[in-house]
């Protein structure tokens, strides 16, 4: 791994032929030239969300005429500040980043913004100065909107004091704590009992493997809350094996195949829709605003809704995610 003080002194190197670039004119007109390259450097495509946010921003940037370079960092810090900095040294208009660690790429950060190059975040944000703007969704109304929906149905049901499982998505992660703390807010004061399940890192196998522990230790659980559809289903799949048909499930991001199980009546209450690749669309748009020198809202809430078995017809689902798709831009 990097120490920081040897990142740092690669960035500088990077940072230097760029503003040597400059200087000749190329980079100071990268923004308003035709075809733009747009740099987009993501956290994992091990999740099906952030394939289709990936096929989102190319759609997207070939629809427009630009080039997106798409770097992997496959959940590794290390691997994503050296993307990171390739993209510097490439000269982007536009660097696309949905952070492994909120933390960890502060110096890319701080690299790409003294190039001048303007950073967009997308789905996850980071804790530093100089985001240009963030895309994403609000995850703590989310969350507060798949709760309220679980506290409804079970005073519909008549059942009191539930023990609810809640399965989680990354330890430390923004989202996961924006979803958590939405649900919980919902659930407070409703006498029913949240417990705190493992990190299954929004994939539907390791939600499988929890749930077949948290189910023998919780005999009495009445509802699965997962941070995403996939560990939802992956939880669904463990109390179908297991007959019970008695639990009630939901998620959030509006995976079609969740719609799916809640129209044809079963036991899958709840999502909120989460359209990656509109967020990915939306992402593009907004990226080739900053690489203009344009004026961008600091953050740009691509939108959702709840879905229920009352309106889940009301979504299109012919892709691996319900469709929605708001006017989020002034244009």
């Amino acid at each position: 791994m990097l120490s920081r003080r040897t990142f740092m002194s690669k960035f500088s190197i990077a940072i230097s032929a760029i503003s040597l670039a400059a200087g000749l004119g190329f980079y100071a007109t990268t923004a308003n030239a035709e075809g733009l390259k747009i740099g987009f450097s993501q956290v994992t495509l091990q999740s099906p969300f952030y394939v289709q946010l990936k096929d989102g921003a190319e759609a997207a940037a070939k629809a427009g005429g630009d080039t997106l370079v798409f770097l992997d960092a496959n959940g590794d810090v290390s691997k994503q500040n050296n993307d990171i900095q390739d993209l510097i040294t490439q000269g982007v208009s536009a660097i696309i980043i949905n952070p492994v660690n909120p933390d960890a790429v502060v110096p890319s950060l701080e690299a790409a913004v003294a190039a001048g190059i303007p950073v967009i975040t997308v789905d996850r944000s980071i804790n530093g100065e100089g985001v240009t703007a963030h895309i994403g969704r609000d995850n703590k109304a989310m969350g507060k909107l798949v709760g309220e929906a679980v506290v409804a149905r079970l005073k519909t049901d008549g059942i009191e004091k539930a023990k609810i499982i809640e399965i989680q998505g990354d330890a430390g992660g923004a989202v996961m704590m924006d979803r958590r703390d939405g649900f919980h807010s919902a659930v407070e004061g409703s006498g029913h009992t949240i417990v705190a399940g493992p990190y299954a890192e929004y994939i539907r196998s390791n939600a499988v493997t929890a749930m077949q522990d948290l189910l023998q230790a919780n005999a009495d659980v009445k509802v699965i809350y997962a941070h995403n559809d996939d560990m939802a289903l992956g939880a669904m799949q463990v109390l179908q094996e297991n007959n019970r048909d008695d639990v009630l499930v939901a998620g959030v991001d509006g995976l079609s195949e969740a719609l799916g199980v809640m129209a044809d009546g079963g036991n899958y209450i709840a999502t909120a829709l989460n359209d990656p690749k509109y967020l990915g669309d939306v992402t593009i748009q907004v990226a080739r605003e900053a690489a203009a020198k344009k004026e961008v809202s600091k953050f740009v809430d691509a939108g959702t809704a709840l879905v229920t078995k009352d309106n889940v017809k009301d979504f299109p689902r012919e892709g691996l995610f319900a469709e929605y798709r708001p006017k989020v831009l002034g244009e």
